[in-house]
């Protein structure tokens, strides 16, 4: 079975729109927990545009899901993480600029920086998650620098068609083997919905599937619990 991961930002992003508590994305965490999801994933962006300090506290607290928490490599994200102490932590490109995060990092030009963090990270046993586009070259520094989890970076398989989108997931493919075979576990995720994430899913290796902007959009027309078990069952291929 894979798992599926629910990131509750743009519910915050909502609840921000008016900066005020509604809606409440903790209360969304508990409703995915409630309707089957397995774990719960947060981007605590710099600029604190959806998710914030506060939420992250309560959530270690009002649910029991493993919190996977998205971070720049930063000193202050960093420190955030270390006291807080999710089960996972993966760390992602940011632009102040973008509207979502635009690909995967740069790990080789980057990996001075990353050095220290991981190792500070992984002192305290909180697992390694790097964000990729999936290149091998990338995939292998992964190794390399000790993490444990690569999410793959799906964004570019959802927007390309026909020929262009095969040719994107076979690059997925070969990468998810690479990872497999230097002992990565295999995530993926960024815009991903009921079609596309039942590709993903059948792919070797794959382990969890982390979603959020879909499942929030579709919760608004069916409800957060249908959506997430609508996917769930979706990306559920145990007996196909």
């Amino acid at each position: 079975m894979i798992r599926l991961g629910v990131n509750i930002d743009h519910v915050a992003t909502i609840r921000n729109a008016r900066g005020e508590e509604h809606p409440d994305p903790v209360k969304a965490a508990i409703v995915a927990q409630e309707a089957g999801a397995d774990g719960i994933t947060i981007h605590l962006r710099e600029d604190r545009r959806h998710i914030r300090d506060n939420d992250l506290a309560r959530l270690k607290k009002e649910i029991t899901l493993p919190i996977n928490l998205e971070i720049a490599a930063t000193d202050e994200m960093l420190e955030i993480a270390l006291k807080t102490k999710p089960n996972a932590v993966c760390i992602v490109p940011e632009k102040r600029q973008e509207i979502t995060t635009e690909g995967g990092l740069d790990i080789i030009k980057g990996q001075k920086k990353l050095l220290p963090i991981i190792k500070k990270l992984k002192e305290q046993n909180i697992k390694i998650s790097l964000f990729l586009d999936p290149n091998p070259s990338q995939i292998k520094k992964a190794a390399d620098l000790g993490a444990d989890i690569i999410e793959i970076h799906t964004g570019e398989f959802c927007r390309k068609k026909n020929q262009e989108k095969q040719g994107e997931l076979d690059k997925i493919k070969n990468c998810l083997n690479l990872a497999h075979s230097l002992n990565l576990e295999c995530h993926a995720g960024h815009g991903l919905d009921y079609d596309n994430a039942a590709i993903i899913a059948k792919l070797p290796h794959i382990k969890e599937l982390n979603i959020g902007h879909f499942l929030i959009g579709e919760a608004i027309f069916y409800g957060l619990e249908n959506v997430i078990q609508k996917m769930k069952s979706i990306i559920d291929t145990k007996n196909s």
